[in-house]
């Protein structure tokens, strides 16, 4: 099968879209391990399927780099509202995202004719343990002591529709993240895995992070992660609440605004290519 797509990111977190308004796609899993692959594949952080919706404007279906489902991811729905006013399937500057997470609305920034960024209302915030899901007691897991490998770390968990846990530190570029990150993201408190967050506060609302997403590794950014990252920092003292909160990642900025009601993220959303691969 010829299959076209497009390669977008969001702040360096890149994906492979599909258009699945007009075909089906088999093994989705399968296949997005074999796109993903950076050396024998298009390469990515994995698969987005952009779909029809009865309730929203399109519905996203995410499959990381390793073949596992994700709940929801913050760049890559900024990408598909992106593909869905520019490649015309919606003309609306406000569009509704069907997502497992939920619909999600999000205002487009355009230059032109053509979106280059966007905000989107992520709902609310996550903290009760049994929900995220992470092994601890509790209404909520802020700054709590674990260990990991052998050393004492404090997390704050969060879930933005994928499971988050938060680590604070004086320096985050000296972390050997290819050996920290999949001790966090396999620890028995986790029973689905869990993204972890490194965060170095370097300035009033301003953050800088390094995260390694489950499924995919170290990438270059990560939406939900951002968000709880801002959301564990307003939790701890370190930022304040209905701020905008600036993240620095690997990829580029996002900024994140965590209100009584909900959390927003700002951040843009670029084509990179289209191409067609036999799939």
């Amino acid at each position: 099968m010829l299959l076209p797509f497009t390669k977008m990111h969001g702040c360096g977190n890149d994906y492979i879209y599909v258009n699945c308004f007009e075909r089906t796609i088999d093994a989705p899993e399968a296949l997005s391990v074999k796109l993903s692959d950076r050396h024998m594949g298009v390469g990515g952080d994995g698969l987005v399927l952009i779909l029809p919706s009865d309730i929203a404007d399109a519905r996203m279906q995410m499959f990381n780099a390793d073949g596992s489902e994700a709940g929801m991811c913050g760049n890559a729905i900024r990408c598909v509202a992106k593909y869905v006013y520019d490649y015309g399937l919606a003309k609306k500057e406000r569009l509704r995202i069907d997502t497992r997470s939920g619909v999600k609305e999000i205002d487009l920034f355009l230059e032109g004719s053509v979106v280059t960024s966007a905000k989107v209302d992520m709902g609310p915030a996550e903290l009760r343990p049994e929900r995220i899901p992470v092994n601890l007691s509790g209404e909520s897991v802020i700054a709590r002591e674990i260990e990991v490998g052998g050393k004492a770390y404090e997390i704050t968990c969060v879930s933005m529709g994928n499971p988050h846990a938060v680590v604070f530190r004086d320096n985050v570029d000296d972390l050997y993240l290819r050996e920290l990150g999949p001790l966090f993201e396999r620890h028995t408190l986790f029973p689905d895995r869990v993204n972890t967050e490194f965060i170095e506060v370097i300035g009033e609302n301003h953050l800088k992070m390094r995260v390694w997403e489950r499924g995919s590794g170290e990438t270059m950014a990560c939406g939900t992660g951002t968000c709880a990252a801002a959301v564990a920092a307003v939790l701890n003292g370190y930022c304040e609440r209905q701020a905008d909160i600036t993240v620095h990642l690997r990829g580029g900025d996002l900024v994140i605004r965590y209100t009584d009601e909900s959390v927003f993220m700002t951040g843009n959303c670029v084509k990179v290519f289209e191409g067609t691969v036999e799939a």
